[in-house]
Parts: C-alpha cells; structure tokens; sequence
C-alpha cells in the first residue's frame, strides 16, 4: 500500500472518534496494552510529560515542546485530532513522521490491528511510541485524546503529569458535574510523580488533591506562582511580562490570543519543574521557544489569522469555556460588523454555546465535512432559538467565501465553533 491507501485503511478499517463517535472511545487500556506489548513496550523506553486538560492542552504541549527543542533536546510531540494531514500527530523536534514510516508501521502490524481491533487513536498512539523509542528522542511531549483514566496515552509513566483546567466537554462519556469529569482527568496522576494544574478551580480543587495525596505525589497550581504584567499585542506576538520572585521575564508569543496567557503560566511551571530535574532550560531557551512556536512545532487554528482584507481570523475553542476565550479576543478586536462562520459536531449539547455567542452578528451556517458533523439546517434551527440569525451553506468553504464577499473592510470574520471546522479553511 500506498501512504494514501494505509491511510484509507486505518480510516475504514478502525473504529474513529472522528467518524463513530462515542462507540470509538474504549472504556480500557487493554487494547493499548496488548499492541503496545508487541512492539516491545515503547512507551518505556523514553522520558516524557503527560498533559490533560480540558482547554489549552494542545497549546501547552507545543510552547513546552518549542522551549525543550530550543534548548537542544530531540523532542516528540504527540497531539489530536490533527487538521490536515495525519502525520501531524506525531512529530519529532516540530518535523512530521515521515510517509513512508506509516506505511511500514502498518504494513508490518496490519495482523496484529486485526487480531486485537484496536481504535483508530489506539493504533495512532502505539504508532507515536513506537515512532519515538525508535528514534531515540530525549524527551516527548504526550497531549490526553480525551479525558485521561482511560485514555490510551496512559499508559506511560511521565516525569510530570499537567493538567490545564477543567470545563464542559464531552459530559456523554466522562460525566456530567466538573467533579465528576475532574476525576477522569485526574487519572493521570500518577504514584511519586509531580503534577502541575494550571488552573486553580474552586470546585474541583479537592478532586486533584485527594488524588494527589492518594499518589503521594506533590501537586503546583501555576494560576498561583506566577504573576502577570502588562500584555499587549505587538504586530505578530503577545508581549507580556511575567514574574516569580525572584525570576521576572518580559516575553513575547506567537499565539496572540490572550488566553494562551493561561497556558503560558502552565509551561513555564511545567519548564522549572523539569530543571529541577536535571533539564538544562535557560530563560533564553524560554524565550527563544516562545517567541517561534508556530514556526518549531507547526502549530495552527489558535486564534489564526486566514486574511486581512477583510480580517479573518479562526479558532479550535469548541466548548462553554474554550468559546468564552474566544469571544474575549473578538471583543478586544476592532471592527464594525461581525460574521460568524460555525459548525459543530452532532453528539454534544451546544446551548451553553449558543447561549454565549453574540446575537448581533451575522451567521453562516455550515457542516464540517465529518460523519459526526451537525447539518447546517439544524444548527441554524438550534441557533435561532437563542436570537441567532444567518442562512445555511453547503460546505464549511463556501460559508467563508460568503462571510468574506459580505463583509466590508473593517468587519471581521471569525470561523469556529469545532476544531473540524477551522481543519477546513487552514
């Protein structure tokens, strides 16, 4: 096979979140396990950091991967979903595996997948470990799929395990309070190992430290060490200054959305944490790593900007939380009008989003090119119900191509709403 015939078989032969939704989510490790035992269990053979989370996980994960390369480690990255092309998923000091390294992969294990039915990110994450033991990295960065007690990716045992913060995402499968889906996350909290929250969140605080204490393991809020000054925005970077006493560093970031601001207090714990452990991490590596995040890692979809006549602008924010950022920075984003490019997936409830989103923009309605994608004609009924107003269109494109021919000069558009959404126009 062909890379792109391998890849039509994982896609049609694998069960897929993506496409099957919540019957694609494995209720255990087993599966992970057993592949991973016949490639020699990878996932020991190579130091990593483990980070879960609700929002930011992905951003944090790349910021910590361009500091670790910039201070001369070999480092993977594992992250999902990806937004164009599936390599993305598994990279190596920010370069994609390559082609013909997943075409081996699963020419070579292609009985195994049919002995043991793994899921689509079951195999995908057996491929990452596989990838990076080969490759001898120094250190890889692993992103939690989704909640994290049972996620594939635990099966690792990290030097740090970090979790960003706890929000409303995904109630069908990890429960429906912030307790209850605190606790799946809290799974990677693993026996005498540190774990950094970014976040400190009344109502789930105690979850984290209970199992904390459970663990023995000693547990840091970063939202509590760190101090922020005076951000702004300076052409393509976020400058802010950002203080620990005794270290104060005056940084600029390329993912110039303001809640990255959140994430980067994560990191910087993450980076001290790790000092204290032997990595040599300087506050130039910090940032060097920062200022170039895109540019080491290929990060896309946070707060990007597509054009600017007229301003385009998309984000991956997809639930309660992630889309209150969003509409943070749309505030803080001079223009006259607004138009609203949205899709979202089928099997989650959106009124708390809907509920959010202005009602004097104007809308296009759209499907993301997804099984799991909602029609247009429902969402447009779903959002009219909260004052929302547009008309519908046959594709996530076609919906951008007609925000942008109605806008004038100095209105914005924004695309969002579903990370599978903001894969379309990329």
């Amino acid at each position: 096979m062909d890379y792109q015939q391998t890849l039509d078989y994982l896609y049609s032969q694998l069960p897929m979140f993506t496409r099957d939704g919540i019957s694609a989510f494995k209720k255990d490790l087993t599966n992970t396990l057993e592949l991973c035992a016949r490639l020699d269990d990878p996932q020991h053979k190579f130091k990593s950091v483990h980070i879960g989370g609700t929002n930011g996980k992905g951003s944090t994960s790349h910021m910590l991967a361009a500091i670790l390369q910039t201070a001369g480690y070999k480092t993977g990255l594992y992250t999902s979903p990806h937004l164009r092309d599936f390599r993305e998923r598994i990279r190596i000091n920010g370069e994609m595996i390559s082609e013909q390294a997943v075409v081996d992969f699963v020419e070579t294990h292609k009985a195994d997948f049919e002995e043991i039915k793994p899921s689509f990110f079951e195999m995908t994450v057996a491929m990452a470990f596989d990838a990076f033991a080969k490759e001898k990295v120094d250190i890889a960065i692993i992103e939690v799929g989704l909640g994290g007690r049972l996620d594939s990716t635990n099966v690792i045992t990290p030097l740090l395990s970090v979790i960003t913060n706890i929000g409303w995402d995904h109630m069908n499968m990890l429960g429906d309070t912030l307790q209850l889906i605190a606790g799946e996350k809290a799974g990677i909290i693993k026996p005498n190992i540190p774990v950094i929250v970014g976040e400190y969140q009344p109502e789930v605080v105690e979850i984290f430290r209970e199992k904390a204490r459970q663990e023995k393991s000693a547990i840091i809020f970063a939202s509590d060490e760190w101090n922020l000054y005076s951000e702004e925005l300076q052409n393509d970077y976020l400058g802010f200054k950002i203080e620990k006493l005794p270290l104060y560093l005056h940084l600029e970031l390329d993912l110039t959305g303001t809640y990255q601001l959140k994430n980067v207090k994560t990191v910087l714990s993450t980076a001290e944490e790790l000092k204290k452990q032997g990595f040599k991490i300087s506050d130039e590596h910090i940032r060097a790593g920062l200022k170039q995040v895109k540019t080491l890692t290929g990060l896309h979809g946070r707060w990007e900007i597509l054009s600017n006549n007229p301003l385009t602008i998309c984000d991956t924010g997809h639930n309660p939380e992630g889309i209150a950022e969003v509409l943070k920075n749309i505030q803080n984003t001079p223009y006259n009008h607004l138009h609203f490019v949205m899709g979202v997936v089928n099997d989650k409830d959106i009124s708390k989003i809907l509920a959010l989103l202005p009602k004097d923009a104007i809308y296009y309605f759209s499907k993301p090119d997804i099984p799991r994608g909602l029609e247009a004609e429902s969402l447009k009924q779903k959002a009219e119900g909260f004052g929302l107003n547009g008309r519908t269109y046959s594709s996530v494109r076609s919906a951008l191509d007609a925000a942008q021919m109605n806008a004038s000069k100095d209105d914005l558009v924004f695309v969002g709403g579903s990370t599978f959404v903001v894969a379309e126009v990329v």
